[in-house]
């Protein structure tokens, strides 16, 4: 993953009424200072990648597991940034994103479809530039019909 730059220059811009001095980033201004955790960034990442259609689900499979026991117990959360990593700097963000693709679906159509809602959700909400979207697809889920969890009762073969 690119390393997000961390330097917070200003530099100076000429207008028709004289030289005015502009903050580099929409974070930095002379009022103050905006910083944004990873988490914030990691969680407006995986809820835009959510929204794609194709994404069965973010994460590997030990991650999705503790994930599954986590949504069966009452007043659990959704933990929206699982699957997703970020280094976020003063003003760049890089992502990677965990994914399992649903069956049929073109995975580098949807590895761009992540990519597309990710920087537009980051960039929106943030102000920051992501400068690249990782995705790895680690399975593709199958519908078959059954909960993956809940074991089926066996049929009987012969009466």
């Amino acid at each position: 993953m690119a390393q997000p730059t961390k330097s917070a220059d200003t530099t100076t811009g000429t207008t028709g009424f004289g030289t005015v001095a502009t903050a580099s980033s929409a974070l930095d201004s002379s009022q103050g200072r905006t910083t944004i955790a990873d988490t914030v960034v990691s969680k407006i990442a995986g809820i835009a990648a959510r929204d794609v259609v194709g994404v069965h689900s973010l994460g590997g499979g030990a991650t999705r597991a503790v994930a599954a026991l986590r949504d069966r117990i009452p007043g659990g959360r959704t933990n929206f940034s699982q699957g997703v990593a970020v280094e976020v700097g003063e003003k760049q963000a890089a992502v990677d994103v965990d994914i399992v693709a649903e069956y049929g679906v073109s995975i580098a159509d949807l590895a761009a479809g992540i990519r597309e809602n990710v920087i537009t959700a980051v960039e929106r909400m943030t102000g920051l530039q992501v400068t690249e979207v990782n995705v790895v697809v680690h399975d593709v889920f199958v519908d078959n019909g059954e909960d993956d969890l809940v074991e089926a009762p066996e049929v009987a073969r012969v009466q």
